[in-house]
Parts: structure tokens; sequence; C-alpha cells
């Protein structure tokens, strides 16, 4: 099996296991356990919590010590068994704690798969986006393999199983358990020095730029969660009334565009427009999106509107990864990944998850949520990062040194 082959598969597999649970919890946790907004946005926080904690686990571990697609291997055989109680777990306090476990197991291998996916193509740039569009893959199919279970047992009540959103997602990461083993081999690098690659990555910092970039980042992401968590609550709200059964499937629509985007314009706009214009576009594209969400339809425009989402994520998010892969020093990459994703996927998801359930609670009155007003909060904020990009950031190359070039 060829390199590229094996590292599709592996991309497929770790967004498969994620878009298997991720998007529709939201709508689990309100509707069969009967948590509120601010319960749901807690539990919705403990993923970013572990992406603050994922660097020291993840990142260290494959800069320094093991190989990386063993280390990923072990931590998705875990989380299988962790996503097996959750199912299991109707109680507020309870599922907190094993989804809090389980996220510790889960978020460093978001990294470590971008990592080992650049370290073996011949240029990241180029080729990164068109193996990463697998993940996207894999999560559209995660998605449609639940829509199509859980219309199955409406008329055969026999397949219904509780918690099955987190029953499919332990299945998918046993599989990319055993898959992680077969993955090409990425040791740590040899010719590093020091024993911290994390707090090496932190002297990217220095850069004035590569720090707005980041702070940029983080304000993007807190309202990112605004999609995640309350997309899925929103459509099978009354207003929208779109079914519990079919609500994962109409949320691929994102993922089917960001396919489009991440195989066929990434790589475009990065040669022709750069990074920082392509980051720009992908900053726009959000306030677009939540205007739609909070005019609330018609319902076509609405889920049209849902596939923004491709270049909401790819030519922000991926791009933006694949920025800091291409300034970052040689022997932090791995922890310079981590260093991204502890920012957006980190803090500012963490913000982002706790700040949207409170804006949901407080425009709602009894069981009657104004979505109006709860996404003009994203709207507002966005345009402002947006404005805030354009003005302060420029496309440039780092030129720092770590303690091992001095």
């Amino acid at each position: 099996m060829s390199t590229t082959i094996q590292l599709g598969i592996m991309m497929f597999l770790q967004y498969a296991i994620w878009g298997a649970w991720y998007a529709v919890l939201s709508a689990y946790l309100e509707s069969d356990l009967g948590f509120s907004g601010v319960q749901v946005g807690a539990i919705y926080s403990l993923f970013p919590l572990a992406m603050i904690i994922a660097p020291f686990i993840g990142g260290q571990l494959a800069d320094r010590y093991f190989a990386s697609e063993r280390i990923i291997g072990v931590l998705q055989l875990a989380g299988g068994g962790m996503l097996l109680l959750a199912a299991r777990t109707t109680d507020y306090a309870n599922l907190m704690l094993v989804m809090f476990v389980y996220c510790l197991l889960y978020a460093p291998t978001l990294a470590l798969t971008n990592s080992i996916a650049m370290a073996n193509l011949d240029n990241s740039e180029k080729q990164f986006g068109r193996i990463r569009v697998w993940g996207t893959i894999g999560w559209i199919a995660a998605g449609l393999v639940l829509a199509a279970w859980r219309t199955a047992a409406l008329s055969s009540p026999g397949l219904e199983v509780g918690g099955d959103l987190l029953v499919f997602a332990a299945v998918v990461s046993f599989i990319m358990g055993i898959h992680s083993f077969t993955l090409p081999h990425t040791p740590p690098r040899t010719e590093a020095t020091s024993p911290w690659a994390f707090l090496e990555s932190l002297k990217m910092l220095k850069d004035r730029n590569f720090a707005i970039f980041l702070v940029i980042c983080f304000v993007v992401a807190t309202e990112l969660q605004f999609y995640y968590v309350l997309t899925a609550p929103f459509l099978v709200s009354p207003r929208i009334g779109i079914s519990d059964a079919s609500v994962s499937a109409w949320m691929t629509i994102g993922q089917a565009a960001e396919i489009f985007v991440m195989a066929f314009v990434l790589s475009w706009s990065l040669k022709r427009l750069g990074m920082r214009r392509t980051l720009a576009i992908g900053v726009l594209a959000w306030p677009i999106r939540y205007v739609i969400f909070s005019i609330g339809g018609p319902t076509w425009l609405l889920l049209a509107s849902l596939s923004l989402h491709g270049f909401c994520y790819v030519f922000f998010f991926v791009a933006a990864f694949i920025h800091v892969d291409n300034v970052a020093p040689p022997d932090v990459r791995a922890s310079a990944q981590s260093l991204i994703a502890i920012v957006t996927l980190g803090f500012g998801s963490f913000v982002g998850a706790h700040f949207s359930g409170r804006v949901q609670d407080f425009f709602t009155v009894g069981d009657t949520t104004d979505w109006a007003h709860v996404f003009l909060v994203p709207v507002a904020i966005t345009v402002a990062a947006a404005i805030a990009f354009l003005l302060f950031f420029k496309e440039q190359h780092l030129s720092l040194t770590t303690e091992s070039e001095v």
C-alpha cells in the first residue's frame, strides 16, 4: 500500500470518529438527556480543554521520545473504550468525567496526524490539502451512516441503541487504532537538543506578525463553536423543523463543501492569492453564514448556507496549519502544530463552547430560543476579526532560530 493511500485512510478514520459525535452531540444531550444550554456548553468545552493539555502529551512525546504512529494507535484504542462507556452514561457529572478522559486521549491525535502527513509528503503546501480532504470525506461518511442507522431504527426498533452516535464513534476509533500501527514510521527528530519541544515552539511568538496571527485565530475559533454547538439544536428546533434522524446528514453539506474547497480551490488560492488573502477570505465567510442563520429562512437558503463552512474552515483553519508548518523551525514542527491547535481547538474553542451555551440560554425563554439574536453575536465578533486581520496581518516567513541552531 502506498504512503499516500495510508495517509488518506488515516485522515478518513481520524475525522470519521470526530464527525460521528461532535456535530450532533448537542442535540442528543438536549433532546435525549435533557441537559441545559450551559451544561451542553460545559461538555463541549472539555474537548478544547483537552487540546490545551494535548501538546504535553502528543507533541512532546512525538518530538522527543516515541514514533508518532504508535502514540496514535495506543490513544485511539483506549479512546474507543471510553466512548463505549460514555454511551452508557446519562448522568451529567459522570458524563463530564468520562468525556474529559476521552477528550484527553483523542485531542493529541489531531496534531499528530497532521504532523505524520506533512513529515511524509514531499511538498506539504501542494499535497496536504489532497490528503486532508479524506478527513472531510470521513466526517461526511460518519454523518450519513449515523443518519441511515437512525432512519432504519424508526421502522425497526431493534436497531435502536442508546447513545448510538458514541457507539459508532467507538467502533471507528478501534479501527483507527489498529490502522495506526501500519502508518509510515515517523520517529522523533534525532537532531533536536532541547528536551522540551513545546517550549521551543513558543519562541515563534517573538515574531510580532505571528503573535497577531495567533490572536486572530483565537478569536475566530471562539465563534466556530456557534456552528458546532448550536447548529444541530437550531436545525431541529420548531422554527426550522429538521428531524433528529436526518440532522446529521443535512449537516454534512458543510463537509461536502470542504471537499470541493480543499481538493480544488485551496492549492490554487495559496498559489495565486497568497496565504494572507486566502486567510482573509476564510474569515469573511463566517459573518455571511451567521447572518443567514440569523435571518432563519427560507429553509433552502439556510441549508445552502451550510456550504459556506467549506471556505470558513478550509481557507482559515487548514490554511493556518499549513502556514505554521511553513514558518516553524524543523525540529519543533510537531509541537508547532500543537501550538496552533492549542490556540484554536484549545483556548478558543474552550471559551467559545461556554460562551455559545450562555448566549443560547440568555436568549431562551421557557422552551423557546430567539435564534435570530443568538447568531447576531458571532456576526459582530467575526466582522471585527476580519477587519483586524486585514489591518494588522502581513504575509511573511519567520526568521527565528532554536537552541539547536545557535
